[in-house]
């Protein structure tokens, strides 16, 4: 028992001591939250025009994507096989796509980390999936753009 209660304050010391180093969160520049929502915006309509080069021009290249456990790697655009995209979109019955959630994680003058929470719909409305994801967000040559998308979608 004399061993255990000084260990138990220096727990509880070392406890408070890490609680109190740790920083609240930084609060997200404004302009950057504005940027970033304006970006995934554009995305998520150019997606669902079912445009592939309007889409693309919303990416940063090379562009990654992760899911489905593989990492795919656009160099530039126009490399996508676009019938096969959107005939893979179509025979799961997707119509279109809506943000859930978007919330900045991280932020710097040229770096955003987005999570982000989006749904898949039919043309009836019905949701077909939603899924977890995480999009990085880099502003390169005065341009913000997606530069990599993580998600559990197929």
């Amino acid at each position: 028992m004399k061993i255990l209660l000084p260990v138990a304050f220096l727990l509880a010391a070392v406890v408070g001591a890490v609680s109190q180093t740790q920083t609240p969160p930084k609060r997200i520049d404004p302009a950057l939250e504005a940027a970033a929502m304006k970006l995934l915006d554009e995305y998520m309509a150019a997606w669902n025009s079912k445009d592939t080069a309007v889409w693309e021009r919303t990416f940063h290249f090379p562009h990654y994507r992760l899911a489905s456990g593989k990492m795919a790697v656009l160099e530039r655009p126009g490399q996508q096989d676009e019938s096969r995209l959107w005939q893979t979109m179509a025979s799961s019955g997707w119509h279109h796509s809506k943000w859930d959630r978007r919330q900045i994680v991280h932020a710097s003058a040229d770096k955003i980390h987005v999570d982000t929470k989006f749904t898949r719909y039919s043309a009836d409305g019905s949701s077909i999936g939603s899924y977890e994801s995480l999009y990085i967000l880099t502003k390169e040559d005065g341009r913000w753009g997606v530069k990599l998308r993580s998600s559990f979608a197929q």
